[in-house]
């Protein structure tokens, strides 16, 4: 195999309004254009070199069921250049957050889950 990196990651959600809200605009992601016509509703988001594809689905055991923000969890991390404008906007939004500025994979770290309580980790080189 000769894999060229990620193109996209797919996070089920369940109210395809909320979620839209949580992603462009709390998130500040950019919809893309490209998603087909399928039978089921989603949008997808461009993130860098790659896209996050929301997938509606009803209620399963693919979700996590809470929003208590484990880091073990299963999740996707998205690098940001300043993890201070990161901060500013989730306490904006009265996001909850857990942030491990010395984590000890040498980026600072914060977690936070989506309305439906899919975890996303954002990583920024530390500051010197």
């Amino acid at each position: 195999m000769n894999i060229q990196g990620i193109h996209h990651t797919a996070v089920i959600v369940t109210d395809l309004e909320r979620s839209k809200h949580f992603y462009g605009e709390v998130l500040g992601l950019k919809e893309s254009g490209d998603r087909p016509a399928f039978d089921f509703p989603g949008v997808w988001y461009e993130a860098g070199e790659m896209q996050i594809h929301l997938i509606v689905h009803e209620p399963s055991r693919t979700l996590r069921g809470t929003n208590q923000i484990d880091t073990r969890d299963g999740h996707f991390a998205l690098r940001v250049p300043d993890m201070a404008d990161v901060i500013q906007k989730l306490d904006q939004h009265s996001i909850a957050y857990t942030n491990k500025p010395d984590s000890i994979t040498g980026w600072h770290q914060v977690f936070v889950t989506d309305p439906d309580g899919n975890i996303i980790e954002f990583n920024a080189l530390r500051q010197a």
